[in-house]
């Protein structure tokens, strides 16, 4: 009696789980992800948030136009800036996967060769800007050292068009400072820690228009393409955002985005014209003006700027450290000898400096602390120097330390007790052999200070690390050939310490077994 009704819910049931797979189905195609990578540190125009705490920008507008027209939901996955293309070469299906780089790219050839490019939705020229107060920058020929005067400051963004083009254009006659983050480079050029900043005028006109006491200046050069960069195998995407592209020039779409940012010229109205011709141009088909192709070799510059880079190393290393070690003897003596009183804030400081990151010390001593007076501004050079000697102190500190408290408290009684004043007894008697027996690990730390400033890079300091990144990323056909080169340049300054480290372990062995005989 009850087969019909059994077979009635089983068809229920399977009609139901039908209904459910194609609904499921139809969802999952309907909010398929275009998973654009961007910096949302880089700011504005591109992708920034507002007073709302949302993200608003001429790209986050374009993205969601995009998916939309793609039938996909805009997904924005963010990164380092400089670091962006590298996420096409992982899965995209991965948690950390893209589909797109969208992020103000510019068209070059060092990308074209790994990845493929859309057509052009911005065309940008190269903007020099400068304070409204500073009457001796005029034009782009105000930049370079002259008649005896050094070269202006000038910020770019790492690895940009406006990087690579100043540096070709100026060379060494300026003071090219690099940072990751264009909003600090406006903040310094507005405060006057910098002279001036080379930028898109995408990034020009918004900042422009935000810091009134900054102003644009000379005309703009060295015209270009923002595109966007996928996996050469995904052929099928890029068509279908070129022709997203197409269809919003054609209806006005993008010219809408770029007017609600400000971002509309005439250089603009061109766009058109790249939509039905061969990409990427080639010859006499790029705008005038625009970047041309070195077929040089890169090898004898690139060596010599790894070189200079290296020295500055050098010279932050060997200019930081013995302030480090005079600086923890005066904390570890301190401590170790001091009242209470004394001793309390010394080893508050060991302690909020070892706890910190370098990083984060360097940012304040740079930073903020010319945000509490302008005669706390420090150069670049002066702030690293003064930062790794600051952070390493503290370290310095804790082995003075242990080299005092292995001395036995008599020897100081017996150097009192001999007449000498309490200071004479450390200098002459204490100090001596605590400094011998912390020789080893003072001189290890040393060798890790060599690698330590690569984190002055944060405060635009080009030392070696920082020169690494930046010829990757014009020159990443070879970037396995620079890092051997840069390891192995950080292996012929930290090699000979560590040498000297262990050759001193042994003097100090054998002092103290002759010593005890």
């Amino acid at each position: 009696m009850y087969p019909k009704p059994r077979r009635a819910h089983a068809h229920f049931l399977s009609a139901c789980a039908v209904l459910l797979w194609l609904s499921a189905t139809s969802v999952a195609q309907e909010k398929k992800p275009l998973r654009w990578g961007a910096d949302a540190t880089g700011g504005a125009p591109f992708v920034y948030k507002n007073n709302a705490d949302q993200f608003v920008g001429f790209e986050w507008d374009l993205a969601e136009y995009l998916a939309d027209k793609l039938g996909r939901k805009s997904v924005m996955q963010p990164g380092d800036w400089d670091k962006l293309p590298e996420r096409l070469d992982q899965p995209a299906d991965g948690a950390e996967g893209i589909d797109i780089v969208l992020n103000g790219y510019e068209l070059n050839d060092e990308l074209t060769k790994r990845y493929a490019a859309t057509r052009p939705y911005y065309v940008y020229r190269l903007q020099l800007l400068a304070r409204k107060s500073d009457d001796g920058i005029q034009g782009w020929s105000d930049l370079p050292a002259r008649g005896g005067r050094p070269g202006k400051s000038v910020g770019v963004l790492g690895g940009s068009a406006a990087h690579k083009y100043t540096k070709e254009l100026f060379g060494d006659q300026i003071d090219l400072r690099i940072n990751p983050d264009v909003a600090t480079v406006f903040g310094l050029v507005k405060d006057g820690r910098m002279d001036a900043t080379v930028q898109d005028n995408a990034a020009a006109t918004y900042f422009v228009n935000e810091i009134p006491e900054l102003r644009k200046v000379d005309e703009p050069r060295r015209p270009g393409f923002y595109v966007m960069y996928l996996r050469k195998a995904d052929s099928e995407l890029r068509d279908q955002i070129d022709a997203a592209i197409a269809a919003g020039i054609r209806d006005g779409m993008l010219k809408r985005i770029y007017q609600k940012y400000d971002l509309w010229n005439d250089d603009q109205e061109r766009l058109p014209y790249w939509t039905d011709r061969p990409w990427p141009p080639s010859g006499g088909d790029t705008p005038a003006g625009a970047e041309a192709t070195s077929n040089e070799n890169p090898w004898p510059r690139m060596l010599g700027e790894l070189l200079r880079a290296a020295l500055t190393t050098i010279l932050l290393s060997v200019t930081s450290f013995p302030l480090a070690m005079a600086l923890g003897m005066l904390v570890a003596v301190g401590r170790v000898y001091g009242s209470r009183l004394v001793a309390l804030p010394l080893g508050v400081y060991v302690e909020v400096l070892r706890g910190t990151p370098l990083m984060l010390q360097l940012y304040t001593i740079y930073y903020l602390l010319p945000k509490i007076s302008q005669h706390l501004a420090l150069a670049p050079i002066e702030a690293g120097i003064l930062g790794l000697a600051i952070n390493y102190s503290a370290y310095e500190a804790e082995n003075y330390r242990a080299g005092l408290l292995a001395i036995p408290r008599g020897q100081m009684e017996a150097a009192l007790s001999l007449g000498m004043s309490r200071l004479t007894a450390l200098r002459v008697v204490i100090v001596p052999q605590a400094f011998r027996i912390v020789i080893p690990p003072v001189t290890n730390d040393f060798i890790a200070l060599f690698k330590d400033t690569s984190v002055c890079s944060v405060i635009l300091i080009t030392e070696l690390t920082r020169k690494y990144n930046e010829l990757y990323n014009f020159n990443r056909d070879y970037i396995v050939e620079l890092a051997f080169v840069t390891a192995g340049l950080y292996l012929l300054m930290s090699y000979p310490l560590a040498i000297a480290a262990r050759r001193l372990e042994r003097m100090t062995a054998n002092g103290r077994e002759g010593g005890r005989a």
